[in-house]
């Protein structure tokens, strides 16, 4: 299976169980990897067959913008979710960094995986 990937996307949003994490937005990074099948793009030059990954962007940019989670956890999981159904995605790795949540460390996050590859 070949991999369709997002590096650094970085996005502001409400995240956190704090008082002053739902006052002020935070910025989380991703990494995706997305398993999908491009041969038949490849063939054929027609933007059909692959994943856009930029209307994946899209879709996540806005909805990580909009969401208020109180749990890291939650927004990843709601991520891998509308990635494989909305995008029909098998299998997806995605990496969420919550820069600076932690004192003295520089990257912060989860890493989860999510379907079959």
């Amino acid at each position: 299976m070949d991999i369709v990937f997002l590096g650094g996307l970085e996005i502001e949003t409400i995240i956190g169980i704090y008082d002053w994490e739902r006052e002020t937005k935070q910025t989380v990074v991703l990494d995706i990897e997305m398993a999908f099948d491009i041969q038949k793009a490849a063939e054929t030059d027609d933007i059909q067959y692959a994943l856009d990954y930029k209307i994946v962007s899209k879709r996540i940019i806005s909805f990580v913008e909009t969401s208020q989670f109180l749990l890291v956890e939650r927004l990843i999981s709601e991520i891998a979710s509308i990635i494989r159904i909305e995008f029909n995605v098998p299998w997806v790795k995605i990496t969420l960094n919550k820069k600076g949540a932690i004192r003295g460390a520089s990257d912060v996050g989860i890493i989860i995986e999510r379907g079959e590859r």
